[in-house]
């Protein structure tokens, strides 16, 4: 019976990944940064499977008047982490596209 509950136990933590778990948190913090609820879930599906929660957290803090997605690029810009930028502009990029799978 013990093997059978670490099993089922392992399978619910992975499912409940951390970068899962702070999807609402980042997509709430792109809203409150002045993004679309579309881009917000988009972009936050896309940086929460390649961002580590350090770099989520930075991003946390940008917040400000309603912006386009390309101010908020520029925004993540000045938070100084080159991989950061990358992923967010390449998400604003697909997501405003319609081509970025999260979007289906």
């Amino acid at each position: 019976m013990f093997p059978r509950f670490a099993v089922m136990f392992a399978l619910v933590l992975g499912a409940c990944s951390p970068s899962k778990l702070a999807y609402g948190q980042v997509k709430s913090a792109m809203m409150e940064a002045g993004l679309s609820e579309a881009n917000s879930a988009c972009m936050a599906t896309r940086m929460t499977d390649r961002l580590s929660l350090g770099q989520l957290q930075k991003l946390k803090q940008l917040r400000g008047e309603k912006r386009s997605l390309w101010d908020y690029v520029a925004a993540v810009r000045r938070v100084g982490d080159a991989e950061a930028v990358s992923v967010t502009a390449s998400s604003a990029a697909l997501c405003a596209t319609g081509m970025a799978a999260e979007k289906k």
